[in-house]
């Protein structure tokens, strides 16, 4: 059994490079869903391992309709983004601009 403060070290270190990765490339549009994805990965890693501390299994429940969730917003996005590329030829976030109108 891992101790619980290892797995909300690792998550909080998943969470901070999840939240880097949307600063820093905040102009491209898949590492903006790859660093968002990162930050939702380390909140399952603490349901699951809050569930195993406590013995419950709402934690695990948790982390499966996040994943549920997270694959359709994967695929959405992506349908998106390939839609945006094929009509302005870039990913860059700055260029859409015009879809906040």
């Amino acid at each position: 059994m891992i101790p619980l403060a290892h797995v909300l070290i690792l998550a909080a270190l998943l969470f901070c490079l999840g939240l880097v990765c949307v600063l820093v490339w905040k102009s491209n549009v898949i590492m903006l869903l790859i660093g968002i994805e990162i930050m939702l990965n380390a909140a399952m890693l603490v349901f699951v391992g809050g569930s195993g501390h406590w013995g419950g299994a709402d934690g695990q429940v948790f982390s499966l309709m996040i994943m549920a969730m997270t694959s359709a917003e994967v695929s959405l996005t992506l349908a998106l983004v390939v839609y945006l590329h094929r009509r302005r030829k870039t990913v860059d976030v700055d260029d859409f601009a015009s879809l906040k109108d």
